[in-house]
């Protein structure tokens, strides 16, 4: 549909983009945070250092909150800054400003906030004894399930049950820019404007915790350096902060966060336990799926509730089974919350899932591609949840195609005399097969009800109000390339209005794969809107809307003109939150992943040789930025099968640069083939489906299943670090 140059592309590249620390604001001060030292305790006293003359500070504490001292979010369980407890070590508990940011950085050291302790938990896996009961009567933030058919019966009628035990660890997001946030006044107006994914998210947080009418408070999207989920929910926190710092002050307050306290105190990744027991037909076929997700929440509830509801959906895959159970817990931990990441919870439970489809083949004797191909889903079937899937497409055929690509056969067979002739390296292969599903889960677009707008002006360009945001994943590119092809216009004659909620109305957040799938799909009908409006048929572009657009502002020259659209399900959708049954998704994505390694058995290394991409994500609207997408998925999930830990002690994260939090570097991403498969989808945005987070889901079990390939053993939890790795080698 469109050439392939980005929009905001020249800006970066030549400097010129300004970032929320590149923004210059008069008379602005300094602000920064002085948290708990420890997990869990009850503040008795904050203890200000007489080095420092406090009274050139303005200084913010719980007290000075207008309204409620609640982040809001889903739950209100989260305090803007502690008032009598911590839950975490980091937690916020006073606020500080100053000219200067050296000074800043000096006087808060100087800061000691005194607790007393608490016993905390540090292991989601474990039953909390009662005097670490936090939440509930069991640290329990939110509990699941699915069920299909009849569990036990079927397990026991079963041939062969196979059960497994799969980790995951926490993941850090590591955008290339840090949290970042300003606030000030004009008029009576607050300003905040900062690196975030979900303006609208940020003004519902300001207004509920502030006490302010929603007319009175504006959020401002800055250019975003990356946020992969780390800018959904976290920013609402920061920008409270700044904004209690601008209302004391009287003046314009900025918070920028180094990377050390970026790492520390941010969210993460949720970490992961999830045990398979597995019923078969003496054939391989499934029968029976019996599945527990355990997910670490951290100290307050946050995102948890719906990333553990991704994950036990995604829990079963892309297979067939007409007896399934999945039961899922998000349980409290005196950690720092954990929050949204890219995937959102279905690449915890599609590692352990397709780990364990490696193990089952392995035991009974067939080849990992004919396991899955005797059990993917085919048209007409249905999903755990009891989705029947129409879409059409032939994911047998998508698996044939990856196995092709990759030449899986023969290098398997390769692979097998370079380790006869090899005494101190190990080669192997891996694959994996997956789903994503795209946009909110269940209900959660009929809940949101987006709105987009339209704006065609006098000289008959147009321009698209929406509050979804750049964050380098190509939004404004693929809108432009969208409302061009629908309005037949040129794609110079379309601007993208930047994501101010003085001016654009909520389309919804930056999140779960919806932006050009159901955005999109709202900007098309919002161009028939404006055809509507101006008294033309559905099918007039051009030259001859532009011509009717300028005429229109000639006889109303006081006159906004707006194409508008809102949320409507696709025909058919049917989601049942009390039972967990129905249409999760008004569609899912399909992909078929295959990796190649080598072991070094010397030193441990594992280094992923080749991957193949094999995906099924709708039309493409743009297949430089689509490649872009799946190449910097599988990059970011390599890190996390391999590299990323994150080291802990006592809730505390202790890796907090990027000189001992390992990522991959050049040296470590092999080539990426990608190959995409095309089935237009009618209610998509130019028929794409969302395709941004499907390639975190299919790396690390492809990876880790090319390491059983080639060592002949069994890893059941990520990341597989050289260290780990090493304790797992044959002797």
């Amino acid at each position: 549909m469109s050439v392939p140059l980005r929009r905001e592309g020249l800006s970066k590249l030549t400097g010129r983009e300004r970032y929320i620390d590149d923004l210059s604001i008069d008379g602005c001060w300094w602000g920064m945070t002085a948290r708990s030292p420890i997990p869990r305790g009850r503040i008795r006293e904050v203890r200000f250092g007489e080095a420092i003359d406090w009274s050139e500070f303005v200084i913010v504490d719980h007290r000075d909150i207008p309204g409620p001292n609640e982040v809001r979010l889903i739950e209100l369980d989260q305090p803007v800054l502690a008032a009598d407890r911590v839950r975490h070590i980091h937690e916020p508990v006073v606020l500080i400003a100053h000219p200067s940011r050296e000074m800043c950085r000096r006087a808060v050291r100087e800061i000691e906030v005194v607790v007393e302790p608490e016993p905390p938990v540090f292991d989601f896996r474990l039953t909390p004894t009662p005097d670490q009961i936090q939440h509930g009567r069991d640290n329990i933030f939110s509990e699941l399930g699915i069920s299909k058919g009849d569990i036990e019966t079927a397990l026991a009628a079963a041939v062969h049950v196979i059960e497994g035990l799969y980790e995951t660890g926490a993941q850090e997001h590591l955008y290339l820019e840090t949290q970042g946030m300003a606030a000030w006044f004009e008029g009576d107006t607050l300003v905040v404007q900062g690196s975030m994914q979900c303006p609208y998210y940020v003004l519902n947080a300001l207004t509920h915790a502030l006490a302010r009418d929603p007319t009175t408070v504006r959020v401002i999207q800055s250019p975003t350096g990356g946020g992969f989920g780390g800018k959904e929910d976290f920013p609402s926190n920061l920008a409270l902060h700044a904004a209690l710092l601008a209302l004391k002050a009287e003046r314009p307050v900025k918070i920028i966060y180094d990377r050390a306290e970026d790492m520390a105190a941010t969210t993460k990744r949720h970490p992961a336990r999830i045990r398979h027991r597995t019923g078969l037909a003496a054939d391989g076929r499934l029968v029976a799926q019996d599945i527990e997700v355990l997910l670490d929440a951290g100290a307050y509830a946050t995102l948890s509730s719906v990333v553990l509801s991704r994950s036990i959906i995604h829990a079963a895959g892309p297979y067939a089974c007409d007896h399934v159970r999945i039961r899922g817990r998000a349980m409290l931990t005196n950690s720092p919350p954990a929050g949204a990441f890219r995937g959102f919870g279905a690449p915890q439970s599609q590692f352990a899932l397709e780990r364990h489809m490696d193990v089952i083949a392995r035991r009974l004797g067939l080849c990992p591609v004919e396991l899955r191909r005797r059990n993917l889903l085919r048209e007409g079937q249905s999903t755990a949840t009891g989705q029947t899937i129409t879409d059409g497409t032939d994911r047998v055929a998508l698996l044939d195609l990856a196995v092709q690509k990759s030449g899986f056969s023969e290098k398997t067979a390769a692979h097998a005399a370079f380790n006869a002739s090899h005494p101190t390296r190990r080669r192997g292969i891996g694959l994996a097969s997956f789903l994503h599903g795209a946009g909110f889960t269940g209900s959660g677009e009929d809940f949101l009800q987006s709105v987009v707008h339209i704006a065609a002006h006098p000289d008959g360009s147009v321009e698209v109000l929406s509050a979804n945001t750049e964050i380098g994943q190509g939004t404004q590119t693929i809108f432009a390339s969208i409302v061009a092809e629908a309005l037949g216009i040129d794609e110079t004659a379309v601007t993208i209005a930047t994501p101010d909620t003085a001016r654009v109305p909520n389309s919804g957040p930056t999140v779960a794969s919806r932006t050009a799938m159901v955005v999109g799909r709202l900007l098309e009908r919002a161009c028939d809107d404006l055809r509507h409006t101006l008294g033309l048929d559905p099918d007039t572009k051009g030259e001859t809307l532009q011509h009717a657009i300028r005429n229109w502002h000639t006889d109303n020259p006081h006159q906004s003109l707006l194409g508008c659209a809102q949320y409507k399900a696709p025909p058919g959708i049917r989601w049942d939150d009390a039972t967990y049954t129905g249409d999760a998704y008004s569609v899912f994505a399909w992909g078929t992943y295959v990796a190649e390694v080598e072991v070094d058995l010397r030193t441990a290394e594992c280094r992923v040789l080749d991957f193949h991409a094999v995906q099924e994500v709708g039309t493409l609207l743009n297949e430089t930025l689509a490649a872009g997408q799946i190449q910097g998925g599988v990059v970011q999930a390599i890190g996390w099968a391999l590299l990323e830990e994150c080291i802990t002690d006592h809730g505390a994260m202790r890796n907090t640069q990027l000189t001992n939090y390992t990522i991959p570097t050049a040296l470590d991403v092999p080539p990426i083939k990608v190959t995409f498969l095309q089935t237009p989808y009618p209610h998509g945005g130019g028929g794409a489906k969302g395709l941004g987070e499907l390639p975190m889901d299919g790396p690390a079990p492809a990876i880790l299943n090319a390491v059983a390939n080639a060592l002949g053993i069994e890893p059941t939890a990520i990341p597989l670090t050289s260290e780990r790795l090493m304790e797992l080698l044959p002797i």
